[in-house]
């Protein structure tokens, strides 16, 4: 027993204590950090102070291991021998994509939790009060946009409707609104459901993108659903019909969607100012398939047609007795195909091909009271009589390439060939206005720390109609203030050709140009979301008509916008608030100076409030939208000058919608039965003003309706859509 005492002595004798600190790479304490001998059970966990000790056999030169989770392996050559080993370490943090900081100066972002500044669902869309299901509309909502009601478009930051574009999958989509009908707006030609993620950019937006001066909305198409469906759809406008079938192994889908609308229930209930002698009539179908590659890559193919027909009268504002019969027959067609593969080794690649074609048959005549067409020999009455046939096609190849670099820094690059093909018939006068766009770009995420990243990117364009080029440089960057706030800075130089109006008259035009300054700051949690952002705009070669067709107009805009959603300070309310102050002016086209443009209102506010009441399966929606007034001129010519003969502003602009959304069963179907009204409180909306040849008369722009009414039903077989309102409260 003595000897076997001594013995255990002995060995205890041999052991040798560790010490030591845990820090990160500022100093801080990392209380957890696990320390090791490497190849041994030897070691011991840093405590609440960050400190470390234990006891090791080991002897001679050996390898201390500290880790801890969310920061780099580090290891520390030591040796041991009979004397405690006292040894320190700075950890530093690994840079991954659930703690990154991103950047988010400039966008809205939705789809993408993690990384979302604001997540707008497509459920969010459906149940807007009063947007009825229009994702434009649910859009003009967010700071930065503005309540424009009389033309379709996105106008953003001082930014006219074309200065705005849409993508879906990468590639441009060149007409995303109905056919357009002078003085009333149109909606937007795509269904909220077919998309999955949609990034909203008001500015400072990726370099895989351009020919946008203002702002891109951004959006990604839906990959393989969970289940197989069928949907049918009745409502006082529309009927509808659809399915979606999927694989057993869930590799792949193909569906298919007609609908059908004609506003005649609408029309018969809701007097119209304009008087319809076409009542307008939709027809809409589209179809899609989806595969999934071996290698984790999909094939995505979207295809979608519509045709409307239409035709209104209205008074002509040179002489009352007369009238303006405006009609409209339009077809559109839109194909999209996009790949996206993982090549390996930290390469990925996306392949995008669209093809869309626009044709329009355009035609006006003056009538008298008996809605004869008449001449009156005053010319600028009579030439308000045309026929007008358009056709808009848009060719577009893109190819984008990724490589992760370091961690989760990626540089991307790539190219896209667009191929646009206009014509048009003008009474008797026939132009045709090809153009090849070629472009170039690279663009890099960077991410330094966890706390700080950048993005750094570059695009190159030539277009073949005014055989120009141009290079737009952009950078960003974004720093994390706290837990989950973040500050992000940007700057970008964006370009856009002129419109296809003043391309017809002459192409001795250069790009218009668009410099972009924001800054903005954003805490976000899983329920909460505050963000303010402030920036200023420079726009250079502005496109002018007079006194002559050339690039030497100029403008600004700056301003402030405040953002806040909340699902968590009320039990079951989800709503948020916006509000954008804007100061522009610019002076283009036939402007005599820098004027605020008539479609910008100084201040505009929107608040969306959404609650599902359990108990009875309804959800009550209501948002309330309003705008200052916007100016609006007279410009007239007086000799080789244009001087505003009369000028004003509107009055503010109110708006209170309204949508009601009860969950059922019909038999085997799951339903969803809607209710929406525009308008609620039948507040006097004017837009603008219309003026006569000589300034004697002017007429208000008003909605074609006070208000618009929906009821609908909506059903689907196979997939419970009222579960999903219901998981996300509506």
């Amino acid at each position: 027993m003595i000897l076997v005492g001594l013995g255990l002595s002995g060995i205890a004798g041999a052991q040798v204590r560790i010490t030591g600190k845990v820090k990160d790479a500022k100093g801080h304490i990392l209380p957890g950090a696990s320390i090791v001998v490497k190849g041994s059970y030897d070691g011991g966990v840093a405590d609440s102070a960050g400190h470390f000790s234990f006891k090791t056999f080991e002897k001679g030169e050996q390898v201390l291991v500290a880790s801890l989770l969310g920061y780099k392996t580090v290891e520390e050559k030591v040796t041991i021998g009979t004397t405690p080993v006292e040894v320190s370490f700075a950890l530093k943090e690994e840079i991954s994509e659930l703690k990154a900081v991103t950047v988010t100066a400039g966008s809205f972002e939705a789809g993408d939790r993690k990384k979302a500044a604001t997540v707008l669902s497509s459920l969010d869309v459906y149940t807007t009060g009063g947007a009825n299901a229009d994702i434009t509309a649910v859009v003009k909502t967010l700071p930065g946009a503005q309540q424009v009601g009389e033309q379709e478009g996105l106008f953003v930051r001082g930014g006219a409707g074309y200065e705005a574009k849409q993508f879906i999958d990468g590639t441009l989509v060149n007409n995303p609104f109905q056919a357009s009908v002078p003085d009333i707006a149109s909606r937007g030609r795509f269904t909220p459901n077919l998309f999955k993620g949609t990034i909203f950019s008001t500015g400072g937006y990726s370099a895989l993108y351009g020919q946008a001066l203002s702002s891109a909305l951004i959006m990604e198409s839906i990959d393989i659903p969970d289940r197989s469906e069928a949907t049918a759809s009745i409502s006082t406008v529309f009927l509808g019909a659809g399915m979606q079938k999927v694989a057993r192994d869930k590799q792949s889908s193909f569906g298919m969607n007609y609908g059908y609308t004609n506003l005649i229930p609408y029309f018969a209930v809701v007097k119209q100012k304009p008087d319809y002698f076409r009542i307008p009539q939709l027809h809409s179908a589209d179809a899609n398939f989806r595969i999934k590659t071996k290698t984790g890559g999909m094939i995505k193919y979207y295809t979608t047609f519509g045709a409307i027909d239409l035709g209104l009268r209205r008074s002509n504002v040179n002489d009352p007795s007369l009238k303006n019969a405006f009609g409209l027959q339009n077809t559109n067609w839109y194909n999209n195909l996009s790949w996206r593969e993982n090549l390996g080794n930290g390469w990925k690649m996306n392949l995008g091909f669209s093809f869309s074609t626009d044709h329009s048959n355009i035609s006006q005549q003056i009538q008298n009271q008996q809605n004869v067409p008449v001449t009156t020999g005053t010319p600028w009455i009579d030439t308000s009589n045309f026929n007008l046939i358009t056709r808009g096609d848009l060719t577009q190849l893109k190819a984008v390439w990724d490589k992760r670099i370091s961690g989760i820094s990626v540089i991307r690059f790539g190219g896209e060939y667009m191929y646009f093909y206009n014509k048009n018939l003008y009474n008797s006068y026939r132009s045709v206005l090809p153009d090849h766009l070629k472009s170039l770009f690279a663009e890099a995420d960077l991410y330094i720390t966890n706390e700080l990243a950048a993005k750094v990117g570059g695009r190159f364009e030539h277009s073949s109609v005014i055989d120009k080029a141009d290079f737009a440089p952009r950078v960003s960057l974004a720093y994390k203030t706290g837990k989950n706030a973040q500050m992000s800075i940007a700057y970008g130089v964006f370009y856009q050709k002129p419109e296809n109006t003043y391309l017809y008259i002459t192409r001795n035009f250069n790009y218009t140009k668009a410099t972009h300054y924001i800054i903005n700051y954003i805490k976000t949690t899983t329920l909460q979301t505050f963000r303010v952002e402030a920036y200023y705009k420079k726009y250079d070669d502005l496109l002018k008509t007079f006194p002559a067709y050339d690039n030497s107009g100029t403008g600004d805009a700056k301003g402030i916008e405040l953002f806040w959603r909340d699902k968590k300070t009320f039990k079951g309310l989800d709503y948020w608030l916006s509000y954008s102050y804007l100061d522009t002016k610019r002076n283009y086209l036939n402007f005599p100076q820098e004027l605020q443009p008539s479609f910008a209102a100084n201040h505009t506010a929107s608040v969306v409030v959404k609650r599902f009441v359990s108990s009875i399966n309804t959800g009550f929606n209501v948002t309330y939208s309003f705008a200052t007034g916007r100016p609006y001129y007279n410009l007239m010519q007086n000799g080789n000058q244009y001087v505003i003969a009369d000028q004003g502003k509107t009055i503010n602009y109110n708006s209170l919608g309204f949508s009601m959304n009860y969950l059922t069963s019909i038999g085997k179907a799951f339903g969803v039965f809607v209710v929406s009204v525009t308008n609620v409180l039948d507040n006097k909306q004017v837009f603008g003003y219309n003026y006569s040849y000589d300034g004697s008369r002017k007429e208000a722009i008003t909605p074609p309706a006070p208000q618009f009414f929906f009821v609908g039903l909506f059903l689907s077989w196979a997939v419970d859509r009222r579960q999903d309102a219901i998981n996300n409260n509506l």
